[in-house]
């Protein structure tokens, strides 16, 4: 059976939310597989490791987070809900990291090995997540006029 134009998907190109969020999955997914050739796999929950990936604090837990987060980009960003999906995880979980190191910086109950750098990077990728979540995006669709 061949397919025929418009049931592929082949001919529309990714949008920017897609290759957005195709890129910050990628990279979380890449820091957290070097981050265990730092960190080894023992001292899951340590409080500081004196272990850094460019100044960012980690630990294995940390690692794991960043895997399933990258895992996740790279598997919602195939289609633009999927993409705006992963806008709102980032942006819910990573603003909710950046409340919680907030205070956890320093602490000794800190699990995820957090410093300032870290925050700020929170920081940053929960405003990248609104950013998918909520950019406009101009689609052209076949057959469809403006009223």
């Amino acid at each position: 059976m061949s397919a025929t134009r418009g049931n592929t998907g082949a001919d529309r190109g990714m949008t920017w939310p897609q290759i957005l969020g195709l890129a910050i999955g990628a990279v979380y997914l890449l820091v957290g597989i070097v981050g265990f050739f730092i960190t080894g796999f023992d001292n899951w929950f340590a409080h500081d490791t004196d272990e850094y990936i460019v100044g960012f604090e980690i630990n294995p837990l940390h690692n794991v987070v960043h895997i399933v987060i990258g895992a996740a980009g790279l598997a919602l960003s195939r289609t633009l809900t999927g993409a705006r999906t992963y806008g709102w995880l980032l942006a819910i979980g990573y603003g909710a990291a950046f409340v919680y190191g907030l205070f956890a910086v320093n602490a000794e109950w800190d699990f995820l090995s957090l410093n300032w750098a870290d925050n700020w990077l929170h920081l940053v990728s929960a405003l990248a997540g609104l950013v998918i979540a909520l950019g406009p995006v101009r689609n052209a669709v076949e057959g469809r006029t403006r009223a």
